[in-house]
């Protein structure tokens, strides 16, 4: 088959029907399966994906996930965009994020690009606005990261009754309503926490299966102390490893992990389109509930 006529291969939505094909697509990159990810992000979000021609299958895919109000997103988050090894660099990435960026209309666009993908979001008009470090490790804590009544600040697992203290402070901090997202969070962490001070809700972390890791994510916290907290109440819960991606201007926070176990693994850039910067707070937003959906 042609080059062109790869390239012009018809583009669908994806659906959760598809979690396999999507799974057996990452492998084939050699990125995990992330089954339990991808089922995420096919609930919450919109997949578009490329039906391979020659046989049963994807030979690309991406998923996009809106936030703000449903009929008039604020924001849109791109993620998984992955082509098959054997169609690489023939177009099909470049196809698939074109439909996208047009599917979007007047809707900004977000994404966490790595090296190897950033030339061409660069081409498409994507803005490198900022930047996350992964880092990846056994927690291992210090005898002082404990809750302790002297800071005021304690953890406990979240409720039920918690979600809509939860949604507003999310909603204040990430700037727009990801309740489409936030109420799936309970099914899909194996750990959702609250940090709480003078009987406040001021902060929420959740930890994540992903392959023999978990996953610390999302992370939003009144400041760095609490933020610690969080980390401290999820790792003193797990036997795997840690992994998140911290906003590399919380240098504080990044300095305090990797003292406590956790390695640098990767840089990634935040790119935007559309937009000059992300809304809502950073320097209460430590760490994304997946790069793939912001």
């Amino acid at each position: 088959m042609s080059t062109p006529s790869l390239s012009a291969l018809p583009i669908r939505r994806l659906t959760p029907r598809d979690l396999a094909a999507c799974a057996d697509l990452s492998e084939n990159r050699g990125w995990p399966r992330e089954e339990h990810k991808w089922g995420l992000l096919l609930s919450a979000g919109t997949g578009y994906g490329i039906d391979d021609p020659d046989a049963p299958g994807l030979i690309a895919a991406c998923v996009v996930t809106q936030y703000g109000p449903l009929e008039n997103p604020a924001l849109s988050a791109i993620g998984m965009v992955l082509v098959a090894e054997r169609h690489a660099r023939k177009g099909i990435g470049r196809h698939l994020m074109r439909t996208v960026i047009e599917s979007a209309g007047t809707t900004p666009l977000t994404l966490h690009a790595t090296p190897t993908g950033r030339p061409l979001y660069e081409q498409l008009g994507f803005k490198t606005t900022g930047r996350a470090e992964m880092v990846r490790g056994h927690f291992v804590p210090d005898a002082s990261d404990t809750d302790s009544p002297a800071s005021g600040i304690t953890t406990r697992a979240a409720t039920a009754e918690d979600l809509p203290t939860l949604i507003r402070l999310d909603t204040e901090i990430f700037g727009l309503d990801r309740t489409h997202v936030l109420t799936r969070l309970p099914a899909f962490t194996d750990q959702l926490r609250v940090a709480e001070a003078d009987g406040e809700i001021v902060g929420c972390a959740g930890a994540w299966p992903n392959m023999e890791t978990h996953v610390v994510g999302p992370l939003i916290a009144r400041d760095t102390q609490t933020a610690k907290a969080l980390i401290t109440s999820l790792g003193t819960r797990t036997d795997r490893p840690l992994r998140t991606d911290i906003d590399v201007r919380h240098e504080e926070l990044l300095t305090w992990v990797k003292a406590r176990g956790l390695e640098p693994v990767a840089f990634n850039a935040v790119m935007t389109y559309g937009i000059t910067e992300l809304p809502g707070d950073w320097t209460r937003r430590f760490a994304p509930l997946t790069v793939a959906a912001g």
